[in-house]
């Protein structure tokens, strides 16, 4: 019996293929019906799959910038947590510019998983202030190499509209973890950085777990389908001598090129050169880079710079009776940003898997455009103050929806670059090279994670200054609170 196109809709793939109808008869057969119900279950293993690896992949980076007032003395910056929890991210997501072949993603996810592990440890058990700032580096390190690994993992799906799904549900689970990260420290830095965050040392046990377990092969997705798949809002038409559509996912074990090798062979000797890297990504800086560069540029200024000095006198029970049942000292405020920001995140990285249509692509600027002004009004409400310091009320909710906007802006600009991303054509240049065709797709996702890696370092090094300088300006008006953290 020949193989049947496969039939996805809208809730399971966020994007309808271009030539179903939803007004033609049911004419399915109940093995048809038995067919759709398994790969329904497929979708939902997939999604949940890399929703996990999002999640665990993220929440230990969230932990430790949570933490952050906890794991430094009160006289250290905390863009120097920032830094160390960025700088070795760097190092990981140039990964792909630097090493070429096929990718090994086993032997990448273990490593991770080991890694991420024992820089917990290190934090945990060292109250060293340089032990732990090698603790964190190595957890950012492990966190850089885990999401890079994961997004290339995503391309390897076929059609681009399941690689696309992959994306989705990644970014909610990298969203997820913001969330899940600053509430879990919220509610066990009660129990001190060495138990605190030994704890959280076992949560990447989860990844290998799932990636043995849960994770349908990609094997399991590919069959005929025409390239009409590119016939729609996100990606220019295939052209004609492409037809038929070719799956380029490989499977694991395959025979083939390791990454960083160059074997003898024909399938062995295919890796992309330094030309042909440079040719992929030259277009991709101003359409994707640009914009995510900028967007977490402003938001890390924001929140390791000006969220630290967005300070208020503790609320009375007697005037403010829900701030005082959060805060409880000052220090309370920071994390409480934290918070607030990783929700809307997560609510915005998630609206791929909720089914709301992507931005344009010529909307992906704007979040950067919306950032940078959030960061100059949060930067003038630290410095200067648009009310006065007794109404806590007033102050507290405008810094609350002003961090609200930040946390949408960053999480829409994610989700939706990766999600353009996966759903690019095949470069039309290159001949018919199945293996160089998916290794440029997974080239071309992973190159991105250098503009927002640079983002944040170069804001992790603006934010130790801007700190300072705000709590000086602070002191000068007369507001003492920055002075006791």
């Amino acid at each position: 019996m020949p193989r049947r196109a496969v039939s996805f809709s809208a809730a399971e793939l966020s994007l309808r293929l271009p030539d179903e109808s939803d007004e033609e008869p049911d004419r399915s057969t109940p093995e048809d019906k038995t067919i759709e119900s398994r790969e329904r279950t497929l979708l939902r293993k997939l999604g949940l799959s890399f929703f996990i690896f999002g999640l665990i992949n993220n929440v230990l980076y969230v932990i430790i910038l949570s933490a952050a007032l906890d794991l430094v003395p009160p006289s250290t910056p905390k863009g120097i947590v920032a830094f160390c929890n960025i700088a070795p991210s760097l190092v990981a997501v140039s990964w792909s510019y630097l090493f070429k072949g096929k990718i090994r993603y086993t032997k990448r996810l273990t490593a991770c998983c080991g890694l991420s592990t024992l820089g917990m440890l290190v934090i945990a058990l060292f109250d060293s202030l340089y032990m732990r700032l090698l603790g964190i580096a190595m957890a950012s390190f492990s966190t850089g190499m885990g999401e890079l690994t994961f997004l290339q993992l995503s391309t390897t799906y076929s059609p681009p509209s399941i690689a696309g799904y992959s994306v989705g549900y990644f970014a909610s689970g990298t969203g997820a973890a913001g969330l899940v990260g600053a509430f879990m420290w919220w509610e066990v830095r009660g129990l001190g950085v060495r138990l605190g965050v030994g704890m959280s040392s076992l949560m990447p046990l989860l990844i290998p777990l799932t990636y043995y377990f849960l994770l349908p092969t990609t094997s399991a997705f590919l069959y005929p389908m025409s390239s009409a798949i590119y016939n729609d809002m996100l990606s220019p038409p295939a052209p004609i001598s492409a037809l038929p559509y070719t799956p380029l996912a490989a499977a694991e074990d395959e025979e083939g090129e390791e990454e960083g090798t160059m074997s003898s062979g024909p399938q062995r000797g295919v890796a992309l050169s330094i030309a042909d890297k440079w040719r992929l990504v030259q277009p991709l800086i101003p359409k994707y880079m640009l914009p995510l560069f900028l967007v977490y540029l402003f938001e890390y200024i924001i929140n390791q710079g000006i969220g630290p000095t967005l300070l208020y006198p503790v609320p009375s029970v007697e005037g403010h009776w829900i701030l005082s049942k959060i805060i409880h000292s000052v220090r309370d405020y920071y994390p409480l940003w934290q918070l607030v920001y990783q929700a809307t995140v997560f609510l915005s990285r998630s609206s791929i898997s909720l089914g709301l249509p992507p931005l344009p692509a010529r909307l992906l600027p704007l979040p950067a455009v919306l950032q940078f002004m959030i960061l100059a009004i949060l930067g003038y409400e630290s410095a200067v103050g648009f009310f006065s310091l007794e109404a806590e009320s007033t102050n507290v909710f405008f810094v609350f929806l002003l961090v609200c906007v930040e946390g949408i802006c960053g999480g829409l600009a994610y989700v939706n670059v990766f999600y353009h991303i996966n759903h690019e054509p095949p470069d039309s240049t290159i001949s018919h090279d199945i293996e160089k065709t998916r290794q440029e797709r997974e080239f071309k996702i992973g190159s991105i994670g250098f503009a927002v890696s640079n983002g944040i370092l170069l804001a992790s090094i603006l934010a130790v200054p801007t700190e300072i300088e705000l709590c000086k300006a602070q002191i000068t008006r007369g507001k003492l609170l920055c002075k006791g953290l």
